[in-house]
């Protein structure tokens, strides 16, 4: 394996405790329940519309989803200063010999403000954060572009991620995919997709580098 892409929220970034408590302030907004983090890690989806229509039992429209959309940022903001790295963080990406690259579905403009606040600047060749102001949406078009822009073959990278989006967006390209279990999801989901599971961003690596060494 030439190249590794992380994502960000749940992953390299400890924010699963912030993401709970913004998501309980824009349920608020909307007369929805408060949900623990167990519930979130069992029920997040995307496209998040989605997951908000699944936690309120009602379908959600896009006027809506704006709003809660806007709630559960402007929540988010407010903590986001607080949030650290996941603890062995560094330590993950400097066992990786290649190339390293960030896909986050955060904002791009402010994810670029957080990547430099915690110093990972010069570690990463390329940070992609999502275009535009409301989001949401699933990551293989855009983990596309992100290779497309970089001119990798899909086939020489592996996708750390917290998510089964994250796999799904990586087998959707013909990339290979380890899935961090410390993040946002349930771990009986993570192994459902039959990718590798991991229980550390250090063994998430260790378990990138053996994919390449069975090539």
């Amino acid at each position: 394996m030439k190249h590794l892409v992380w994502d960000w929220n749940g992953t390299l970034l400890d924010d699963l405790k912030l993401v709970v408590d913004a998501t309980n302030i824009c349920l608020a907004t909307v007369g929805g329940p408060a949900i623990t983090a167990d519930e979130h890690r069992r029920d997040f989806r995307r496209p998040i519309l989605d997951y908000y229509a699944h936690v309120l039992e009602r379908p959600v429209d896009q006027v809506e989803f704006q709003l809660i959309d806007d709630a559960f940022h402007d929540a988010y903001r407010r903590g986001i200063s607080t949030l650290q790295l996941v603890p062995d963080a560094l330590e993950a990406m400097a066992k990786w010999s290649g190339t390293q690259s960030l896909l986050s579905m955060f904002f791009h403009d402010e994810l670029l403000v957080e990547v430099e606040r915690h110093g990972l600047g010069a570690r990463l060749v390329r940070v992609d954060g999502l275009p535009g102001t409301v989001g949401g949406m699933r990551k293989a078009a855009y983990l596309e572009r992100h290779l497309a822009a970089l001119g990798l073959d899909p086939a020489d990278v592996v996708m750390i991620g917290d998510s089964v989006d994250d796999g799904d967006a990586a087998k959707t390209v013909g990339a290979h995919a380890v899935l961090y279990a410390g993040g946002f999801t349930d771990t009986a989901l993570l192994r459902a997709t039959g990718l590798p599971v991991a229980f550390s961003l250090v063994e998430s690596v260790e378990l990138a580098l053996q994919i390449g060494q069975d090539r």
